[in-house]
């Protein structure tokens, strides 16, 4: 169903909202007397939940594409504006427990953090290149503003410096990627060029604009050799800015990179429930199967090396790229909806072990493993946390990231791509090694100072609304797992 712009306004509901808070901010931070107050983190809070609310209410249906092909409004969209702005009430929550954000008017880094949270949900919606480029942009500049906002320190300055460098470089490239499908199929909707790519011979020009586009996407999703900006930025940037890196772009960068080559390069098989390459001689499928299982090493092996614990957590978030990876080589609706399940189950384990990150910052003013010896002792529920949500990240049972890569191996399998499985299983024997050296320093370590590290009750509210998930979809996912096989449905014209 094509909607024109007046017809669109009644699925665009969760963008206004987004767009009404970020105006509201602005609006208040002038009139302001206090721009430290509190009551902007409450009134962005609002503004998600409000925007989660109207993205539920508002019926998909078989979807539509709104103001004339540029975004859809279907299922796939809305699963991807619910998980980010999720991510985004927690980092909400998280800014008001930081200590690095204490001195500072946090009003603008919730604009900043609403203004990249609209930039993903029409990153998740977008059917059209240029849509596309100006989504990827409206979430990277602010994130390049968030990464730099403890002015104070040079570390951060240093990470926003790099964020930019990389991301621009990034972008360009992948602008002459899109000029280049532009120039070829005459369209800048990826359903057009779809069908040009599956009509015509491939040739060079198309597999290098191919190339290109993945490189803008491979660096939102910080997938190897695109990875560089990340250890850095989420060593540098303050730690609820990092938690956001880790989870909502990264949850942005797949859905659009599922839907722009799904569609572009792929097409519904006519009879199995599966889709098909367009274009076979382009086998995308096999090199990010081998970018997969690159990602996913270079990620683990690094991370082994790594003493300061938000640098440990990019590396890890790298090899957790390559698993997911895993699930969009597939080309099967299985594979992506294990995907979804594992974002689901990652933001949940990953933004609770940034938490606890935090916390442990905010008491030991450090941020190394040594910071974290003798913690079980010092703050034992804190410490527990820790270790589900690690154990979590390593796919142990019962905790819910087994199930994640459950549903992940258990489709590459079928799928019959058994070299990606070992590489995979060996990655998570060394994924443990590392997330196993913090469990190791909180409980075996003996701490810097015997005193207890006092934990307020809201931070420690917070802490539990992340572990319990992280326990519950460990044993019970079937709801999940419905609401990501419900959420496969792609508008493709």
């Amino acid at each position: 169903m094509f909607l024109g712009n007046l017809a669109s306004i009644q699925y665009f509901l969760p963008e206004f909202a987004v767009t009404a808070t970020i105006l509201l901010l602005i609006v208040l931070r002038v009139a302001s007397k206090d721009p430290r107050s509190n009551a902007f983190a409450y009134l962005s809070l609002v503004g998600c939940g409000a925007a989660i609310l109207l993205a539920g209410i508002v019926p998909v249906g078989k979807g539509a594409s709104m103001f004339e092909g540029m975004v859809a409004y279907d299922s796939f969209a809305v699963f991807f504006k619910v998980v980010t702005a999720l991510a985004t009430v927690v980092v909400i929550f998280m800014t008001l427990d930081s200590r690095e954000m204490a001195g500072t008017t946090r009003v603008e880094f919730y604009v900043l953090l609403m203004t990249s949270l609209l930039g993903m949900f029409l990153l998740s919606s977008s059917t059209d290149i240029v849509m596309i480029y100006l989504a990827l942009e409206l979430v990277s500049i602010p994130s390049y503003m968030m990464a730099g906002y403890d002015k104070g320190k040079v570390r951060s300055t240093e990470a926003a410096m790099k964020y930019v460098v990389f991301g621009a470089t990034a972008s360009g490239i992948m602008i002459y990627g899109f000029s280049l499908l532009f120039g070829m199929a005459g369209s800048t909707h990826i359903g057009e060029i779809g069908r040009v790519v599956a009509a015509n011979t491939v040739t060079l020009p198309m597999l290098l604009a191919c190339v290109m586009v993945a490189v803008g996407f491979g660096y939102k999703i910080a997938a190897v050799p695109f990875h560089m900006w990340c250890p850095d930025v989420y060593e540098g940037a303050p730690t609820p800015a990092t938690a956001f890196f880790s989870v909502a772009p990264k949850a942005a960068g797949f859905a659009v990179l599922v839907r722009f080559f799904y569609t572009v390069f792929a097409m519904p098989h006519p009879v199995e429930p599966e889709w098909q390459l367009a274009a076979p001689s382009i086998d995308w499928t096999f090199l990010f199967a081998v970018l997969s299982a690159v990602t996913m090493t270079v990620g683990n092996l690094v991370a082994v090396k790594q003493d300061n614990v938000k640098r440990l957590l990019a590396y890890s978030s790298i090899a957790h790229a390559g698993y997911m990876l895993m699930g969009f080589v597939l080309l099967t609706p299985a594979g992506i909806q294990a995907v979804l399940f594992y974002l689901v189950v990652y933001l949940f384990m990953n933004l609770g072990a940034f938490y606890v990150v935090l916390l442990v910052g905010n008491a030991t003013d450090g941020e190394d493993i040594s910071d974290f010896a003798g913690l079980g002792s010092r703050a034992p529920f804190v410490a527990v946390s820790m270790a589900v949500f690690l154990f979590a990240l390593t796919g142990i049972p019962p905790f819910s990231g087994f199930i994640g890569k459950l549903y992940l191996f258990a489709e590459v399998i079928n799928r019959e791509l058994y070299w990606l499985v070992v590489v995979a299983a060996l990655n998570s024997v060394v994924g443990l090694y590392y997330y196993a050296r913090i469990v190791r320093s909180m409980f075996l370590d003996e701490p810097k100072t015997v005193s207890a590290i006092a934990v307020p009750a809201v931070p420690r509210a917070l802490v539990v609304l992340l572990v319990a998930p992280t326990l519950i979809l460990g044993v019970y996912w079937e709801p999940v797992a419905r609401i990501a096989s419900n959420s496969l449905r792609m508008l493709v014209f």
